[in-house]
């Protein structure tokens, strides 16, 4: 029930930042804006860390593949696209269509066992629950 309730939560949180965001960007321009929302969060990172946390940076070294550091990096160009597509399509629609992404991707992920992630049978309901979706984003833009 928790996990349900911080997912919420987390979908809550990236609207209102997405809507937040787009405003900076107006008064600034993207990459400061950009660069400001990664600061901010390291800012805030640091802290929690310093409060709550005090484990070893060093055991970031010990991450296997590489590659999985490069979570940073990806979350500057999602802090971009949501800036971008909520600049162009609005808050809603924009937020429509990255959960739709977020979710057919990751669907991917598990039916391939990309990652590291426990490879996951097919099912052709998950399949009918991302059409509902998208049926849903039709819906909603249909005017």
């Amino acid at each position: 029930m928790i996990g349900i309730f911080i997912a919420l939560l987390s979908g809550a949180l990236m609207s209102v930042q997405g809507v937040f965001n787009t405003e900076v960007t107006k008064g600034s321009s993207m990459w400061v804006s950009t660069s400001w929302v990664q600061f901010s969060a390291l800012i805030v990172c640091l802290g929690a860390w310093l409060f709550a946390d005090r484990s070893s940076f060093l055991a970031l070294w010990q991450v296997q593949p590489k590659y999985m550091l490069l979570g940073g990096v990806i979350g500057a160009f999602i802090t971009y696209t949501v800036i971008k597509a909520m600049a162009s399509l609005g808050p809603a629609q924009a937020v429509m269509l990255i959960v739709v992404a977020q979710l057919a991707v990751a669907y991917v992920i598990e039916l391939f066992g990309m990652f590291g992630v426990d490879k996951q049978p097919f099912e052709w309901r998950r399949v009918l629950g991302m059409a509902i979706c998208i049926g849903g984003i039709i819906l909603f833009k249909w005017e």
